[in-house]
């Protein structure tokens, strides 16, 4: 199987009105294929891959303990994704929030944690690994008025996908780093959007060894008004890094946010087809 059939059916959304950038990697030949993936759009919760990617390379090198203590300020708080803007606790450990980031997309979490490395971090790697549009433009906010950035990060398919490559092949900055950013994403509750529809098992246990004619899946999503995204790794027969990001007017109503979904979990199916298509 080729991977262009991904590229066909990133192609079956052209008729509708929202744009669907695709881009995939096969993890071991290199190959890869995209559709509008140099576009750059809002990718929501997405893009919290980078801040965990620093994390996890601070974490391999020492500049953080896992342990390490970090209080929650008023600040960090806001609503929307997760737990934490529900407990009363304030205490918690870098890595705590690293868990809580990557499972439910924390979004207090994800505050405190770029309060700690801060934004120039992000982009400093990002530039290391070749991301180049990949941007956290600001902290995660309930509400967007004047003087802040509109959207909290922007991105595109193409540097979602490189950036998921990397962990994969352990070439975001050191092995160590790499493995520890996908065990994370092996935790990502949001299976609705590229896994959806594809037959896998969130809770086996051998990831990130290939199952025997099975499919494992580590991602992370994004969800925002006129937003949904998908960046993750599929593991079967190949290792296929992917990412997915649909973009939309919201004035269209819920029938675009429905086609929208729809579309993705579509390219979901044709990423399952490649990644368990036995080697010739």
């Amino acid at each position: 199987m080729s991977l262009d059939r991904v590229v066909a059916a990133a192609g079956r959304s052209a008729a509708l009105p929202l744009v669907l950038a695709v881009h995939a990697v096969d993890v071991d030949t290199g190959e890869s294929v995209g559709a509008h993936d140099e576009a750059v759009l809002p990718v929501a919760s997405a893009s919290k891959l980078l801040l965990l990617a620093e994390i996890a390379r601070r974490l391999d090198t020492g500049e953080l303990r896992p342990d390490r203590p970090v209080d929650l300020l008023d600040e960090d708080r806001t609503g929307g994704t997760g737990l934490l803007s529900r407990f009363g606790r304030t205490g918690w450990s870098v890595e705590d929030l690293c868990w809580l980031t990557a499972s439910v997309s924390d979004n207090t979490a994800t505050n405190a944690l770029l309060r700690l490395v801060g934004r120039e971090s992000t982009a400093r790697l990002a530039a290391e690994l070749g991301l180049r549009r990949l941007t956290l433009h600001d902290y995660v906010r309930d509400v967007r008025g004047p003087g802040v950035p509109p959207v909290f990060a922007t991105g595109t398919a193409r540097d979602l996908a490189l950036l998921v490559a990397h962990a994969a092949r352990g070439s975001m900055v050191t092995p160590g780093a790499s493995a520890r950013l996908l065990r994370w994403m092996r935790a990502n509750t949001d299976h609705g959007l590229v896994p959806a529809l594809i037959s896998h098992d969130p809770y086996a246990e051998c990831f990130p060894e290939r199952p025997a004619g099975g499919l494992l899946v580590a991602n992370k999503t994004g969800t925002d008004a006129g937003v949904r995204a998908d960046a993750g790794l599929l593991i079967g027969a190949r290792r296929l890094a992917y990412a997915a990001v649909a973009h939309w007017d919201t004035g269209l109503g819920p029938s675009t946010e429905r086609a929208a979904v729809h579309a993705i979990r579509d390219i979901g199916r044709t990423l399952e087809s490649y990644a368990l298509t036995p080697r010739p």
